[in-house]
């Protein structure tokens, strides 16, 4: 890949894409293991990087031409032969070039350096301003947003679960006992289990929000794929929409386009007092919100009674179990917590955050599941 010629997408994912269109079927999950590995190689050998591809982007022996004609061409090394019917030494003859680019560090120097202008630019995408991305840039970013691996809180469980450890469990002990002939051979031993705690997305896509909106609902997409029993995910606008059910389908842009279509009021006006109260008395109250974590994610731009997003927001947090706000614009320098809705809020919730960026919404991740 020539410098010069590197775009600002020029990245690991851009060249999973790149496979894809050779005809290489790397679905998200594959380009997920793709990542993960790349992060754990030194993208300065191209015999790692090469590695890290195939081991996880191909599954069909089919893909093995493909992926060396595109990893040459994506990362400038020497080009490697076509054919299937190479025999296992002619393969290893393929990658030969490969491991001596690496070798020498004249050979490797070019390559090297494109490796590292790729992951530069990854870098500086991570932490560009979701309104202030191209159409390009929001492609990679919806690939990367794919490759996050939320941790969802955990809280304590009433059931126990046997263990090595623990407080001695008398019943499985007797079950024991009867089935060893009446001998108390064995003592059962047991200690307190977890479970996933619930986490609801509140997502304002009203106008002012309207450029964060997409990467919001993928994001929110991520969360549930990974619990989709776990996560609710609402709208605010003039009204309010679940869209949890959208969300839980694999496709993330089956996903998008049933949301979209699920969601009468995208790009319109504010009322978050209005729809925080009937969130509240249509499921909160009902149990989606008791002992959550419920974020919301909005700029605080309030067109209804301020003070009634003040009461809702307060009720919210006694049944919860933490209150994030996301406010894309608190990232920026200057930014100061003026606007109405924002001066109700902050009496009732735990943390105002930063949501304007993908790395804002890596940091909201841990502090999700760290509650």
């Amino acid at each position: 890949m020539d410098t010069e010629t590197v775009g600002p997408l020029a990245g690991y994912a851009g060249f999973a894409a790149a496979l894809r269109e050779a005809g290489v079927a790397c679905d998200a999950r594959r380009v997920q293991a793709y990542l993960a590995a790349v992060a754990e190689v030194d993208i300065a050998a191209p015999t790692q990087l090469y590695w890290a591809g195939r081991l996880t982007l191909c599954s069909d022996p089919d893909d093995l031409p493909l992926y060396e004609e595109a990893f040459a061409r994506w990362f400038e090394v020497e080009p490697a032969p076509r054919g299937r019917t190479a025999n296992q030494a002619e393969r290893r003859a393929r990658i030969a070039p490969l491991i001596a680019s690496s070798g020498g560090e004249s050979d490797g120097g070019e390559s090297s350096d494109s490796l590292r202008v790729a992951a530069s630019d990854h870098e500086i995408l991570r932490h560009r301003d979701l309104a202030e991305l191209t159409t390009a840039e929001r492609e990679h970013l919806r690939e990367l947003l794919a490759t996050l691996h939320p941790v969802l809180p955990q809280r304590k469980s009433s059931r126990r679960a046997p263990a090595h450890h623990g407080r001695l469990d008398p019943s499985r002990t007797l079950r024991a006992m009867l089935a060893d002939g009446g001998e108390p051979v064995r003592l059962i031993r047991s200690r307190g289990g977890t479970r996933a705690r619930r986490v609801v997305l509140l997502i304002d896509v009203s106008g002012s929000m309207s450029p964060y909106a997409d990467a919001l609902l993928r994001f929110a997409h991520v969360l549930t794929r990974a619990n989709p029993a776990g996560v609710e995910v609402f709208t605010l606008g003039t009204r309010m929409t679940r869209v949890s059910r959208q969300l839980r389908q694999r496709d993330p842009e089956l996903a998008m386009l049933a949301a979209g279509t699920a969601v009468p009021d995208f790009a319109g006006g504010t009322r978050l007092g209005e729809t925080l109260r009937v969130f509240l008395d249509r499921w909160g109250q009902r149990g989606f919100a008791r002992r959550a974590v419920v974020t919301v994610f909005s700029d605080g731009w309030e067109r209804g009674d301020p003070s009634l997003l003040g009461d809702q927001l307060a009720r919210l947090r006694r049944l919860a179990h933490a209150v994030f706000w996301v406010n894309p614009h608190a990232g920026r320098e200057g930014y100061a917590p003026v606007q109405s809705g924002i001066v109700a809020a902050l009496p009732h919730i735990d943390r105002l955050l930063a949501g304007h960026s993908l790395a804002t919404l890596e940091r909201l991740l841990g502090e999700i599941a760290d509650a």
